[in-house]
C-alpha cells in the first residue's frame, strides 16, 4: 500500500479488506505460496494465517491490541527509586536534569545512566509541552499601491563558495532595496557593511529609481542603526541622512525578518538564481556580473504582480498615475 510503513498495524477494517482478498485469492488456487496480497500489503504469510485464526466475523476481533508488557523489565527503575526521584522534584519543582541525575547519585547512590533518568522523566509528565502558547497567525499586509510609498532595504552575504583566485580571506556584502509597489530592484556589491556604505547605497539607489521613497524599512543591523543602549548618545549616519532628505525610517521588530518578507524573499531567488552558478575573481568583476544579473531579475515575471516582471508593473503604474 502507497505510504503504509512497514511497523505501523493496519486498523480493523483494512485488516479485514485484505483478508477477504486473500482468502478469495487461495480459494482460485489452493497450492497458493507467495501471494499477490502479501507483496501488495507488505505482510507476510504468517501474518495472515494469524489474522485468520483471530478472525470471528466482526471488526472488534481484528482491533490492535495493546503491545505494552504485561510485568515491568527487570531493569526498569524501582519503586524505591520513583520515590526519591518525585521526592525531589516535589521539593524542587524547577530543577534541572543534571541538578536531579547529581542529587540522586551524591544522596541516594543513584547508579543509572542520565539517559535512563531523562526518558523516565519524559514518560512520567515532567517535561511537559506548553499549550498555552500562541499559534502565530500572519495579518494582513497593506501592500503599497503607489511608486516611492515604501521600500524595504537589507544586505546579503555574499557566499564564500563564489570566490576565485586570491579571494579566499575577503568579505563581500550585497546591499538590496525593493520598492514594494512594482518590485523592482536595486543591488550593489560592497567590501564592508556600514552606516557611510548604507548612506552611499541609498543615495545611489535613489538615482537608480529616479525618485525619492516616503518610507524606508530596515531590520535593526548596526549599519541601519544603532543599538537601543547608544540611540540615545549619538545618531547614526544612516538616521542623519534619512533626516536631511525628508524620508521615514521604520525599523522592524527585532528578530522577525518576515517583517522584511519582500527583500528577504528576493534574496532567496538571489541564492537560486545567480549565487548558484556565480564565479568571481575581482570585486570589480562582482559588480559587473552583479549589475548584468538586476536587469535581468527586474524583467523576470512575478506572480505577487499578475506575472508582469518589475518594470513592466513600474511602467504601468507611471501610466496609471499620469
Amino acid at each position: 500500500m502507497k505510504g503504509h510503513r512497514y511497523n505501523s498495524p493496519y486498523p480493523a477494517r483494512k485488516k479485514q479488506m485484505i483478508l477477504t482478498m486473500w482468502l478469495k485469492e487461495k480459494q482460485e488456487d489452493k497450492y497458493l505460496r507467495s501471494s499477490f496480497v502479501c507483496r501488495r500489503y507488505h505482510v507476510t504469510e504468517r501474518t495472515l494465517y494469524r489474522w485468520k485464526s483471530q478472525y470471528d466475523g466482526t471488526l472488534n476481533s481484528l482491533e490492535n491490541k495493546s503491545h505494552r508488557p504485561h510485568s515491568p523489565h527487570p531493569n526498569s527503575q524501582t519503586e524505591e527509586e520513583i520515590k526519591h526521584i518525585h521526592d525531589l522534584i516535589k521539593r524542587n519543582p524547577t530543577i534541572g536534569l543534571n541538578e536531579l541525575y547529581g542529587k540522586l547519585r551524591q544522596k541516594y547512590e543513584y547508579k543509572r545512566n542520565p539517559a535512563t533518568l531523562y526518558r523516565f522523566l519524559r514518560k512520567d509528565g515532567f517535561y511537559k509541552k506548553n499549550k498555552n502558547r500562541k499559534r502565530y497567525i500572519p495579518k494582513d499586509y497593506d501592500t503599497p499601491t503607489m511608486l516611492g510609498e515604501k521600500w524595504q532595504l537589507d544586505v546579503k552575504y555574499v557566499p564564500k563558495s563564489c570566490k576565485a583566485g586570491m579571494l579566499e580571506d575577503s568579505n563581500f556584502y550585497q546591499y538590496t532595496v525593493i520598492d514594494e509597489a512594482s518590485r523592482q530592484r536595486f543591488i550593489l556589491p560592497y567590501q564592508e557593511i556600514c552606516g557611510a556604505n548604507t548612506v552611499d547605497f541609498v543615495e545611489r539607489a535613489i538615482r537608480f529609481f529616479g525618485y525619492k521613497p516616503k518610507e524606508i524599512q530596515t531590520d535593526n543591523g548596526a549599519e541601519f542603526t544603532y543599538l537601543r543602549e547608544s540611540r540615545y548618545d549619538k545618531r547614526h549616519a544612516f538616521d542623519s541622512f534619512c533626516i536631511r532628505a525628508g524620508i521615514i525610517h521604520k525599523l522592524i521588530k527585532p528578530r522577525t525578518p518576515r517583517h522584511n518578507g519582500k527583500v528577504e524573499r528576493s534574496h532567496r531567488s538571489d541564492s537560486e538564481r545567480f549565487y548558484r552558478y556565480l564565479k568571481f575573481y575581482s570585486f570589480e568583476d562582482l559588480k559587473n556580473q552583479m549589475s548584468a544579473y538586476l536587469k535581468r531579475s527586474n524583467n523576470i515575471p512575478m506572480s505577487c504582480i499578475g506575472w508582469l516582471s518589475p518594470n513592466q508593473k513600474r511602467k504601468q503604474l507611471e501610466s496609471a498615475c499620469a
